[in-house]
């Protein structure tokens, strides 16, 4: 299998080439600079892998949430190398959650099986989804992930995370000892290889979309709060428990 998988998400660049057996990565700045950056950054990668956009079989991206800038980023440099893939006659575009990427970072780099995925959202808040990690001797992968309910967005101070579960993603650097301060934490980005490893198994669930179907994934839906509605907002949050 050819892909070609990237996340403009969070501040990190994140690119990746699967071309049968080789893997290629790149890891650069994002934020701002990964719209200028990021196609140079895919064609000097495909070059090193030897693959060419005639071969590739899939453009795999991280959909969010996340940055608004980055995601919209990503969708539309998908959408079009997907387009003109193949002669023109394109291929599919896999949109992955984000925050799933997370929890499967955090599995391969950490061992982690139960994983409460975050990502700093700026404005004072957190994305968080949990994700538990199933074994399965028939998957190529030797399991899959089980989302026991949808992303949220809070404040740090509102993400619980149960015993015997690991918060993982970017937002303790943010927000130190405000999120979860008595779980067990690991960095973990949604990186491009994390894509490449999820890839296979929504393939074959069905989960491509034709380049222009391809959407990103907002959980936010404005980019600004007023001082009064952060304000409320912050009232609202339930306080931690002692």
């Amino acid at each position: 299998m050819n892909l070609l998988a990237f996340d403009t998400s969070t501040d990190t660049l994140s690119i990746a080439v699967l071309h049968g057996a080789l893997v290629c990565e790149h890891h650069g700045p994002g934020g701002a600079q990964a719209s200028a950056t990021l196609i140079p950054a895919i064609l000097a990668l495909l070059a090193q892998a030897g693959l060419s956009f005639e071969r590739l079989d899939a453009v795999v991206f991280g959909r969010g949430p996340g940055s608004f800038t980055g995601l919209r980023t990503a969708c539309s440099v998908a959408q079009g190398l997907a387009f003109g893939a193949r002669g023109g006659q394109g291929v599919p575009v896999l949109p992955v959650d984000t925050l799933l990427a997370v929890a499967e970072e955090a599995r391969a780099a950490h061992g982690c099986t139960r994983v409460v995925a975050t990502l700093d959202a700026r404005m004072d808040e957190v994305y968080t989804a949990p994700f538990e990690w199933q074994p399965d001797a028939t998957a190529a992968t030797g399991g899959h992930w089980r989302a026991p309910q949808d992303f949220g967005l809070c404040a740090p101070e509102a993400v619980e995370v149960p015993a015997g579960w690991t918060l993982a993603g970017n937002a303790r650097a943010a927000y130190g000892a405000r999120l979860a301060p008595g779980a067990p934490h690991v960095q973990a980005l949604p990186t491009a290889t994390a894509l490449l490893r999820l890839a296979p198994a929504l393939l074959a669930a069905g989960c491509a979309v034709r380049a222009d179907a391809a959407l990103p994934r907002y959980i936010r839906d404005k980019v600004a709060q007023t001082t009064a509605e952060r304000e409320a907002a912050r009232r609202a949050t339930p306080a931690p428990h002692a």
